[in-house]
Order: C-alpha cells, then structure tokens, then sequence
C-alpha cells in the first residue's frame, strides 16, 4: 500500500494526468465540433491513427515536428471532409459511413507504413518534443513543474479550450454551427448555409483528431506503432457524452479520464503483484463503462445530431 501511494504522490503523477489528457482533449473536441453541428464522425479512431502515421512520416523525413503535426492535421481533415462528403452531401448513414472511414484509415496506415519502413527489426525514431518550462511559473512547488513544464502542444491545447468555448457561445459561427445542430431547418430558413456549416465543422474536427495522433507518435512517444491509439478515439466518443457537448466539461472530463489512466500506469510501477497487469490496462475503460452509464441517461444530444439535412425535404 505505501508503495502504492509514493507513486501516486509525485509530482510525476500530475505531469502524467496532463501529458495523458492533452490528445483526449484534442480528440474530445474535435468530435465534439462534428456531433454539435449535428454529424456524428465514429471515424475518429482511424483518422487518428492514420494522422499519427502520416504525421510521424512527415517529421522522419523533413527532419521538423511541426511539419508533422501540419501534415496530421491535414490528414486529418482530408479524411474528415471524406466523412462529410458521404455523410452531409450524400445523407449515407453516418454510422456505417464512421465506422467505413475507421477501417479505410487503418488499412491504409498498415499499409504505407510497411511500405516506407520494410525492417521492422528497427523501428524508426524521430526526436519528440521537448517539455518547455515556463519561467516563473515552472519554480512554483508541486503545481509548477506539474502544469508549466510540458509541451507546446499542450499549452496550445489549454489555451483552445477557452478559445473553443468563446468561438462556440460567443460568435456568429458558433451559433450557426449550434443551430445546425440542433433545428437545421430554423437555421437554413434565418439563411444560414446548413450543409456548408456541418461540412466546415467535421473538417475542422478531422484536423484536431489528426493533431491529436500526432501528438502521441511526437511528444508522447518517438516512433509509430500499430497500438498507438488504443481506442483513444472510442473513448473521445465517450468524453463528449460525458461532457454534456460543451468544450469546458469536455476538457474536464477528459482530465478525469487521464487521471485514472496515469492511476492505473502507477500501479503497475508499484508491483502489484497479485493483480493481473490486464486488469491495470482495462481500468480506464471499465471507469468510462460506468461514467457513462450514469451520465447518458439524462444527457441531451444535440437535437439534429444523425439526422442527415435536405434542403429539398420538409
């Protein structure tokens, strides 16, 4: 037991809440942008996975992260506009058409990975990110190396949370991509382009899905690997539902989510000896289970959410 709590403790453990909660955050809110528009993008594993290829490819060979994390984002947002061409334009179920798009995207990551790097014996590398502390800040016990000592990405991501929040409460576009979401017909009657909008929406949130990915084959870890996602992107599904839709309560619930994940990572390194390793890994997900089963019941999807727009129908 004491074991158990020097790992949980440190300021190490605080670090890892925030290293582990940035793409969950990226992701969450990414997919929050597409389902508040009213689009619904299961997608997000795939894209994920394939921006973490393309993304780490794009840093191998140009020798720069940050063309990496432009490329992921890219690949994230053509993939994306893919889902909202079949979904938006064409009215394909957007269940079918995610779950399509996570498939396409896996594939295709397998296999333009096995053709740029055929020796699996050696794993390529690039050399990720470093944290950068914040003068000042950073010297503060505890909290300041805990919160000012981690990677751009993550002050990036802080900082979107707020910017997130402004853009969807406090600006026209905001309120266009809510009413998308939630009375389409309102919205194209007040002249509002509902199709453009949610075309727009799911894009962007392709592109953050992408980053997020990257993140992981970037800062995280140096290299790309099969199981780098590991169901991040399902969970992200989870995190909007469990943050009511809004980007505040998103970014929260996606702190909890790191939290139990950094939990079960520590009590692996205290030598549980009686517990199955098994059980430390499905710890996050089986937390997920039942958050979910408490909080989906009375959380209130945007109104339009699955439902495809037709500008001819009424």
């Amino acid at each position: 037991m004491n074991a158990v709590l020097e790992q949980i403790f440190q300021v190490g453990f605080l670090a890892a809440i925030v290293r582990i909660a940035t793409p969950l955050t990226l992701a969450t809110l990414g997919e929050m942008i597409s389902e508040r528009s009213g689009v619904l993008n299961l997608g997000i594993e795939g894209i994920m996975l394939i921006s973490a290829m393309t993304g780490f490819m794009g840093a191998y060979y140009s020798g720069d992260l940050w063309v990496g994390i432009v490329v992921a984002a890219l690949t994230g947002a053509v993939f994306a506009a893919l889902h909202a061409t079949l979904t938006v334009l064409l009215g394909v179920s957007q269940h079918v058409c995610g779950i399509g798009i996570t498939l396409l995207c896996t594939g295709l990551a397998y296999f333009f990975f096995r053709l740029s790097f055929t020796d699996s014996s050696h794993p390529a590398t690039v050399q990720s990110f470093e944290t950068i502390p914040i003068p000042g800040l950073a010297s503060i016990p505890v909290l300041g190396p805990a919160l000012f000592n981690q990677f751009a990405l993550t002050y990036l991501t802080a900082l979107l949370v707020p910017v997130m929040a402004y853009a969807l409460y406090r600006t026209p576009w905001g309120l266009n991509l809510r009413m998308a979401g939630e009375n389409p017909r309102a919205a194209d009657a007040a002249g509002v382009n509902v199709m453009a909008t949610r075309f727009l929406a799911v894009t962007l949130g392709g592109a953050l899905m992408g980053i997020a990915g990257a993140f992981l084959t970037m800062a995280q870890f140096n290299t790309f690997t099969f199981g780098v996602i590991s169901g991040r992107g399902w969970i992200a599904i989870a995190l909007v539902v469990f943050g009511r839709w809004d980007p505040w309560r998103c970014a929260g619930a996606a702190l909890l989510f790191a939290c139990v994940d950094a939990l079960q990572l520590r009590l692996q390194a205290a030598g549980v000896s009686h517990i199955p390793y098994e059980a430390f890994l499905a710890l996050p997900f089986v937390f997920t289970i039942v958050a979910m089963a408490f909080m989906s019941r009375d959380a209130a999807a945007p109104p339009a959410l699955l439902r495809p727009f037709r500008k001819e129908e009424r």
